[in-house]
Order: C-alpha cells, then structure tokens, then sequence
C-alpha cells in the first residue's frame, strides 16, 4: 500500500471514531485541543516580555483563558508582551462563545452545510431544549456579543485616554471589555481593577457585562423579544430571578460585612463603599475581578463568597458554577417538599421531574469534585484550608478570584487546578455524560421498596 492510501485511511479512520463520539466527548475534547494550543503559543518567546514561559504555566494559562477563569500564576500586565496579551484575548473571546459557536461561524463563512451530528453537539454547547433556530441563534449570539462588547470598548476606551492615551487606551478597553463580558477576570492593570474602586464608570461597565454574559444566551434573546417578564420562559424568569435576588443580597451582605474593615471598605467613601459591595456581589459570578484586596476580606465574606462562586452564572452564558437554575429548581423541589407537595409549582408552570433529577445529580457531583480537590491539595500544598477551599472553588467556578496562593502553588497543584477549571467549564454534567458508559434503555423495571431516610 502506498503512503498515500495509508494516510488516506488513517484520515478516514479518524473521521470515523470522531463520528462515532458522543457530543459530550467532542466537546470537552475540542476544549482541551483549544487548550493544548494555546498553550504552546504562550510558551513560545515571542508571547513573553522576557525569556519565555514554561510550559506548565503556559498550560494553566491557556486553561484559565479558554475556560473564561482568570487564575494567574504570572502577571499578566508584566510578563506577557502585546503578542501574548493578543493571544490571551483570543482564548478569551474563543472559550467564551464556545468551540461550537466558533467552528459554527467558520462553517457559515466558508458555505459549508451544518449536518446533522454538528447540530446535536450546538444544542449540547447551548444547553438548549430543541435543534429548531440552531443555526440562527449561533449567528444571534456572535452578533451581539459583538456589539455589547464593542460598545463597553468604547466606553471604556474614553474612560482610559486621560490616564493612558492612545492607542493603549483603546487596547486595554477591548481587551477588557472581552474579558468581561466573558466573565473570564484577566486584566492588564497588574492588580485588577482596585485602582478604579471609586469610579462610577468603570464599574457600572465591567458589572453590567459580567452580568450580560453570565445571564445566558437565551435568556437575553427570549427578553428581547418579549420585553415583558411575564411573557418569557420559564427558564428565563427563574434566571433573572435568582439573578437579581443574588445579587441584591450579596451587595447588602458585604456592605455590612465589610464597611469598617480598614483593610477593605472603610478607607472608601460612601458611594465607594456601594460600589466595592455592588461589584464584589457581582465578581463572584464567575467574573473574577476586584476593586478591593480579596486577601483582606474577612473570614465571613470570604465564606460566602465560596458560596456565590459555587452557584456561579445562568446555563449557556460565559460562565461556570452550578447555575442560577439549577440552584433555583432544587430551591422549588425543597419547598414543595416541605409543604407537602409532590411537584415544585413556580410562575404558574411545573418543573419536571427530571430536571429536578439533574439538578440535584449536578449539585451532588459538584460538591463531591470540590471536596475531593480541596482534601488533595490540602495535603500536597500545606496551606490554611480556607485559602485552599476558596482556590478550588474558584477554578471549579471558573471565577479567577483569589486569596494570592495561586503563584506559590506546587506543579502537581496547578495541575489540580487546571483540571478543575476545565471541569468547571465542560461541565461536571457534561463530562460525567462523556466519560460514562453507554447503557441501553432497559425493558425491565424491579419492584418498588420503600427505604428510611432522614
């Protein structure tokens, strides 16, 4: 056999065990190609101001970057020249559209026909009910993350010209404005944005994309087209409410948490300290950015914190956590339960059974994978347990905040790391689903017992 019947037929055996994948594995395995890339680059000399980076830090780079996290282990500011800063925003923008959305947008652009099997793999990447509009939704969601992110350029772009002129100011307005809405934290300042912690501007800016791109997709397209509250989906409504009242509390609990804290809110002014409080209810929702030392924070703040990371944003937005509806559903289930009901009844609509399911399966397995790397790296990395636990959560949050550990890490530890963030931001679900076996619907159904619980 010739070598060109040879590479012909390892082609087409490739293309068949692709074929023969299941969405859930082609989509974790698309990110982790992503990864690997953009991995190599970042270690080549020229991404870097000096030297180059090794491998291992360019690796949980690239991971932070396309699983929209924002965990450094060098200074972003300092040690990336414009080139790896360029490439930095690529992964971004790339991990927080998603592989699907991308490769969808490359296959239009070029003619080519979206099959059937690419279809199912963009309803996985969007958390969506039905294939039905795939294909312009994809197109929808390129469209306006390019304008809200265009627009907060701007904005920010004016905002930054007294202080850097151009064209830096317009660089770190797009290079921010990406990583904002994508909700992934990096910044170019060197010590993220507490420099600005009294400025109504760039706060309200950077907050109201963290928001945008963690509220979802869809719930962003159903209110556009219905304008009213009452007239969305189920889905959005319970989106926007856990939203909203997440972020109410959070402001109004840090707020009183913080505000004589000299190390935090104190040395503030009012409409500073509204600020700080506002933005820290905001930046644990997978953002990763802050106005104030987070190292500083009290023990209370940063508990809850861990908590508002666990939760994270809204399904197939630019950010990680269980989700605001999955949070929701078993809130819902809980509260039937302990009135006595057999259904969780919400806005006039019954949840499923099988959400309520899923919900509960995404929790367990969530908290279960937090334990698990935060007992690990108890052990390997010797640091106070709060540090730690708030490390893991971040990077399972895809969040990016931290308590300053993440440099003094060992290689195993990043390690940890990167796999935690990368599971983060496939989805413990997804992944599940990807690495499980495949088992056909049984006919069989055993007898029913009753078992005590509680």
């Amino acid at each position: 056999m010739s070598d060109a019947n040879q590479s012909y037929d390892q082609i087409e055996r490739r293309g068949s065990l692709i074929s023969q994948m299941k969405p859930a594995q082609i989509l974790a395995l698309g990110f982790a190609v992503l990864i690997l890339a953009g991995a190599v680059v970042l270690s080549l000399p020229v991404s870097a101001n000096q030297g180059s980076l090794p491998f291992i830090d360019a690796l949980f780079t690239s991971t932070s970057a396309v699983c929209v996290t924002g965990l450094i282990v060098v200074n972003t500011k300092e040690f990336f020249s414009p080139f790896g800063q360029f490439v930095i925003m690529l992964l971004i923008q790339f991990g927080g559209l998603g592989i699907m959305t991308m490769a969808t947008m490359v296959a239009l652009a070029i003619g080519r026909r979206i099959s059937l099997k690419e279809r199912l793999l963009m309803q996985e990447a969007l958390n969506t009910f039905s294939m039905e509009g795939l294909v312009r939704l994809t197109v929808l969601i390129v469209k306006t993350t390019l304008i809200i992110e265009g627009i907060a350029a701007l904005i920010l772009t004016v905002r930054f010209l007294p202080i850097y002129g151009m064209p830096k100011a317009l660089g770190m307005g797009v290079f921010h404005a990406v990583s904002a809405f994508c909700n992934a934290g990096f910044d170019l300042f060197g010590n993220s944005l507490t420099m600005f912690a009294d400025d109504i501007i760039v706060n309200l800016v950077i907050t109201s994309l963290i928001i945008l791109g963690g509220i979802g997709f869809s719930v962003m397209v159903d209110f556009y087209y219905h304008r009213k509250f009452s007239s969305c989906s189920l889905h959005t409504k319970i989106a926007l409410m856990m939203t909203v009242t997440l972020l109410v509390f959070g402001t109004v609990v840090f707020f009183a948490l913080e505000y004589t804290n000299p190390n935090t809110l104190s040395p503030l002014t009012f409409r500073g300290k509204v600020l700080a409080s506002y933005f820290l209810s905001v930046t644990p929702r997978t953002a990763g950015f802050n106005t104030v030392n987070t190292g500083s924070l009290t023990t209370a703040t940063l508990f809850l914190i861990i908590i508002l990371m666990f939760i994270g944003a809204s399904p197939g937005s630019t950010g990680g956590g269980v989700k605001t509806t999955t949070l929701g559903a078993l809130l819902f289930m809980i509260g039937a339960i302990i009135k006595g009901k057999e259904d969780a009844n919400v806005f006039g609509r019954r949840i499923p059974q099988d959400i309520i399911n899923k919900a509960f399966t995404i929790i367990f397995i969530s908290v279960a994978l937090v334990m698990v790397v935060t007992t690990i790296l108890t052990i390997t990395e010797r640091l106070p347990f709060l540090d730690v636990l708030f490390e893991t959560m971040s990077a399972f949050g895809t969040v990016g905040l931290s308590t300053g550990v993440t440099s003094s890490l060992s290689a195993f530890g990043k390690i940890t790391i990167i796999i935690t963030m990368f599971a983060g931001r496939v989805g413990p679900m997804t992944l599940a689903v990807a690495f499980a076996r495949q088992v056909k619907n049984q006919a069989i159904r055993y007898p029913e017992e009753r078992i005590v619980v509680g």
